[in-house]
């Protein structure tokens, strides 16, 4: 079968590349560039627990080691600290900043390694062609070439050409936020912590400085944001240097703080989404499909995200046929999540910028800093991993299912999990792989080697059922998990979304979930479901006596695998 075709090597296009390869799926990725990614220290990105969990997976590279994780933010706002927050040492939930080239060349060289890979650099889509097998793209001079693919993904940024090519409308707001950047080597009172300052205190000689935020950097570096005013005024060296000069000034004290400028830019923000992200063959993901980022909201998260959802629907049709509804659950699911994300920024901006609630309604400055706080943090309505509660995925009402502290749709909490081999690993490093997690909640057995409880109590039972799934799964076993009670069993999407949580070993609701998470409708799944619910304990009664091998061919031969 053909390779899926990536346009773009962007972050999103390099880690949805890996993702696809590391489920054997081979893919060819266009670079329009010339394969790496110059330094610019003024171009970074913030990363959430779970995005950075994500690029740690994919490139074996520890990112903490390259950027830095936040030791505590704090809101000011003129001279009175409104907010302040710090986080452990090894706390996941601290954002991380680093350099965005770090990132890009940590998952190039990572792909490179990808025997299932080709990137073919210099290469500029400029045609698209798509019928009911497959695509075939067509890149410009210098590098003409026809490429077929299977699937084509355009990861290709926000003019995307992928996009334009499919005629797919990006409607949304233009330049929402501007501002000016520096990235510089200095010395400030706030050590490794992340700063929000509205409206300082001290009189700009430029328009006016409604609002300046501080992010560490490694060696001592910070990166300097000022929003700027509404319109298209230019932001020359000189008002860049005023800025650094006042606001160093106002933060050290110092009438001529000493630092070292590395680098400048502006960064203009715009909220647009894309109507479609699927048309047949052709997908959108990152900022092809959407652009946000107010309030110190981050697009990169969400770009990752789009890319773990997306592959391992993709190699699900890949290795196994068309599975139509599965596909068209990626612009349902991902699409809805960063619309409500895109609808509170807009619905917060007029509040949050305009300024008139803050004279009116006591305690409103407060609750504008909680609003700016949960977007720089990763909280709330304008920062939280969106979950997929109403996914066309979500199967129907199971009879065993339970409540624990996870819901369904969000995603799961990272504990340490038996793996089959009897290592222990942590939940999310099994994610990524295309298989559908199992994991059993059963205290006590982590401290007693695999070997002696693996083929006792319900495990037997448990592994029949998971091996006639109608997709491949992995059972792991966890001692506890947030709100789960012992023996109940959990049901994950490759991508880390909890399926449901069932009471017990319940084979027939297991696998009505994995025939829905794989996007088969409740009526398709029944007769099966039916059939698994009658054998399944007759299978349970053998398991102890047949070898692995003979155990897992035996499930296979009757389990409808497509």
């Amino acid at each position: 079968m053909d390779p899926v075709i990536i346009v773009g090597a962007g972050p999103v296009g390099l880690t949805l590349a890996l993702l696809l390869t590391r489920q054997n799926v081979p893919v060819v990725v266009l670079d329009e560039g010339p394969g790496k990614d110059e330094p610019r220290p003024a171009r970074t990105v913030v990363l959430r627990e779970d995005t950075a969990a994500l690029l740690e997976r994919l490139t074996g590279l520890a990112l903490e080691e390259h950027g830095v994780r936040w030791a505590g933010w704090r809101s000011v706002r003129r001279k009175q600290v409104m907010t302040e927050i710090a986080f452990a040492e090894d706390d996941p939930a601290a954002p991380l900043h680093i350099a965005q080239h770090i990132v890009t060349n940590a998952l190039r060289a990572a792909l490179a390694g990808e025997p299932l890979a080709e990137v073919a650099t210099d290469s500029r889509l400029d045609a698209v062609e798509q019928e009911r097998t497959g695509v075939t793209a067509h890149t410009r001079a210098p590098k003409a070439a026809w490429w077929r693919g299977s699937y084509l993904v355009g990861c290709d940024g926000p003019r995307s050409t992928v996009r334009k090519l499919q005629d797919i409308r990006f409607p949304g707001r233009t330049a929402v936020e501007r501002h000016a950047v520096a990235t510089l080597r200095t010395e400030l009172p706030w050590e490794d912590h992340a700063l929000l300052h509205r409206m300082p205190p001290w009189k700009s000689s430029g328009p006016s400085a409604g609002e300046v935020t501080a992010r560490p950097l490694p060696d001592g570096a910070w990166r300097l944001d000022w929003l700027l005013p509404p319109g298209k005024d230019l932001v020359t060296p000189e008002v860049v240097l005023t800025r650094i000069r006042e606001t160093l000034t106002g933060w050290t004290g110092s009438d001529a703080p000493a630092y070292d400028l590395l680098d400048t830019g502006v960064h203009t923000v715009h909220h647009r989404l894309a109507r479609r992200w699927r048309a047949g063959r052709v997908f959108l993901a990152g900022d092809a499909a959407h652009l946000l980022g107010a309030f110190g909201t981050q697009g990169l998260d969400e770009g990752l995200r789009d890319a773990d959802n997306l592959a391992w629907k993709l190699a699900t049709a890949w290795h196994h046929g068309p599975h139509e509804a599965l596909l068209d659950s990626y612009q349902t699911e991902r699409r809805t999540v960063v619309a409500a994300r895109l609808r509170a920024a807009d619905q917060a901006l007029p509040v949050l910028r305009g300024g008139g609630l803050r004279g009116i309604v006591p305690g409103a400055a407060r609750g504008q800093d909680a609003q700016f706080t949960d977007g720089h943090l990763g909280r709330g309505a304008l920062g939280t991993p969106g979950d997929y509660a109403g996914s066309p995925l979500t199967p129907p009402r199971l009879e065993a299912a339970i409540p624990v502290d996870t819901p369904p749709g969000a995603q799961v909490t990272d504990v340490r999990v038996t793996a089959e081999d009897g290592s222990f690993v942590r939940l999310r490093d099994r994610l990524g792989r295309g298989a559908l997690l199992v994991v059993l909640i059963a205290p006590g057995t982590g401290v007693w080697d695999r070997k002696h409880w693996v083929s006792a109590g319900v495990m037997p039972r448990l592994a029949a059922a998971v091996t006639a799934l109608p997709h491949p799964a992995e059972l792991l076993v966890a001692e506890s998990y947030p709100g789960a009670p012992a023996h109940s069993v959990l049901l994950v999407r490759p991508d880390g979304h909890l399926v449901t949580a069932l009471s017990g070993v319940r084979p027939a609701d297991l696998y009505t979930a994995a025939e829905a998470t794989l996007g088969g409708s409740a009526s398709e799944a029944e007769p099966v479901a039916e059939e698994a619910r009658e054998g399944q304990q007759g299978q349970a009664q053998e398991q102890e006596e047949q070898p692995m091998s003979e155990r897992a061919a035996t499930a296979e031969a009757g389990s409808g695998l497509r």
